[in-house]
C-alpha cells in the first residue's frame, strides 16, 4: 500500500466513511454540520411520509447539479427543485436518466436540508458553525 493510500485510508477512517455501525444509540461524533455530527441528532418533527417523499424527489434532482445526463437536460428539474415545497415536480421526474451518475451521499445531504427547510430550522447548525458557513 502506498503512502497516499495509507493516508487516504486514515482520512476515511477519521471521517467515519467506513463505520459499519448503524445502531441508533451510537454517538454523533462526525463533523457538526453533517448528519453524523450534532446536526444529525435533531429529531424530525411535523413531517409526514408524503412530505418526506416530496423532499426526497427534490433532493435527488438537486443532486444532479443541473447537468445533462444521458441526453436529458436536468436544468429545468433542478431549478424547479430549488423552489422547495412550491416546486411542481412528480416522481416520474426521477426517471429517464442514469441515477448512477449521482453521488448517493449528496442525495442524503440534500434530503437532510430539504427536511430542515420543511421543519423551519434550516440551516440546522451550531451557532459557531453558522458564522463559518456564512
Amino acid at each position: 500500500m502506498s503512502e497516499f493510500d495509507r493516508l487516504w485510508d486514515q482520512i476515511e477512517h477519521d471521517l467515519g466513511f467506513n463505520d459499519y455501525n448503524m445502531v441508533r444509540t451510537r454517538p454523533y461524533s462526525g463533523q457538526p454540520h453533517r448528519v453524523n455530527g450534532v446536526r444529525g441528532a435533531t429529531e424530525i418533527r411535523g413531517i409526514t411520509f408524503r412530505d418526506l417523499r416530496d423532499a426526497f424527489i427534490r433532493a435527488v434532482l438537486l443532486s444532479t447539479g443541473a447537468e445533462i445526463i444521458d441526453g436529458v437536460d436536468l436544468r429545468p428539474r433542478y431549478e424547479e427543485a430549488c423552489k422547495g415545497e412550491l416546486a411542481c415536480l412528480c416522481e416520474n421526474d426521477l426517471y429517464g436518466f442514469n441515477l448512477d451518475r449521482l453521488d448517493p451521499m449528496a442525495v442524503v445531504q440534500n434530503l437532510g436540508c430539504e427536511v430542515e427547510k420543511l421543519m423551519g430550522i434550516y440551516p440546522n447548525l451550531p451557532s459557531d458553525d453558522r458564522a463559518e458557513k456564512a
